[in-house]
C-alpha cells in the first residue's frame, strides 16, 4: 500500500535527480512553436557557437533565449565550477504555458477571439 516514510521517498526521489546546469523560464510571452524553432537552432551546439547563433537571428525568441543561455552557463561556472568553454547546449525544449483569452470587436456586433500563448522553455548544459 505504501512505499515507506515520506522521508525516505523524499530521499530516493532526489537521488535521482539530474545535477546538470540548467536554467528553466516560465511563463514567457512567447507560444511555444516559435520558441522551437530557435531552439532546434542550438541544440547539441557547444555554448560559444550557440551565443553567436542567438545573436545574430533575427527572431524576438532568440533574445529571449539567449539571456536564458547566459544564465545555465552563469549557473554551470557558480554552482557545478564547471569551464565555460567545455560547455555545450545537451537539452533545450519549450513546453505549453497558459493561455491568455482576449477579445477582438469585429464586424457586424461579432467578437473575435485572441489567443495569446505563452511557453516554459528549459536550457540543460553538459561538458563535453
Amino acid at each position: 500500500m505504501s512505499r515507506g516514510h515520506r522521508t525516505q521517498i523524499k530521499r530516493e526521489r532526489n537521488e535521482n535527480k539530474d545535477t546538470r546546469p540548467s536554467a528553466k523560464l516560465s511563463f514567457a510571452r512567447i507560444p511555444e512553436q516559435k520558441a522551437c524553432f530557435v531552439l532546434d537552432a542550438i541544440r547539441g551546439k557547444s555554448l560559444n557557437e550557440a551565443l553567436a547563433i542567438l545573436t545574430y537571428n533575427p527572431r524576438y525568441a532568440s533574445s529571449v533565449i539567449k539571456k536564458l543561455v547566459e544564465s545555465a552557463a552563469a549557473n554551470a561556472e557558480n554552482n557545478n565550477g564547471l569551464n565555460r568553454n567545455s560547455l555545450y547546449i545537451a537539452e533545450c525544449f519549450a513546453g505549453r504555458g497558459p493561455i491568455m483569452k482576449r477579445i477582438q470587436p469585429r464586424a457586424q456586433g461579432r467578437a473575435y477571439r485572441i489567443q495569446k500563448r505563452m511557453s516554459h522553455i528549459t536550457v540543460i548544459l553538459d561538458e563535453k
